[in-house]
């Protein structure tokens, strides 16, 4: 089991910055797909951006392409997702998770992280 804890989370004014962390322990981190989740008030949990153990991403909210990049730092078991241009409709409550595998099989594939953050909230103002 990977433990996960999220941080950089924070009130921003729109058209600002965030970095979120999300600092992995317990199971091998380099090894498994990470992925970034996110769930606004009254909303299902979304499905943000994922990347493998190689680096390779794969983004599956169109509403963050172009503004959000999911990366990770194996030797510091850290993921990060650098929000850019951040609007009102990008406030959540976002959530690291690991994946069982290294590969991603796609965006319609949720299910297959199992391992969960605390959260962190990201507000933004308009």
């Amino acid at each position: 089991q990977v433990q996960l804890v999220e941080s950089g989370g924070g009130l921003v004014q729109t058209g600002g910055s965030l970095r979120l962390s999300c600092a992995a322990s317990g199971r091998t981190f380099s090894t498994n797909a990470m992925g970034w989740f996110r769930q606004a008030p009254g909303k299902e949990r979304a499905f943000v951006a994922s990347i493998k153990w190689s680096g390779g991403t794969l983004y599956c909210a169109d509403s963050v392409k172009g503004r959000f990049t999911i990366s990770r730092d194996n030797a510091k078991n850290t993921m990060y997702l650098q929000m850019n241009s951040l609007k009102p409709e990008d406030t959540a409550v976002y959530y690291c998770s690991a994946s069982l595998a290294s590969y991603l099989r796609g965006c319609t594939y949720p299910q297959d992280f199992v391992s969960w953050g605390q959260g962190t909230q990201v507000t933004v103002s308009s």
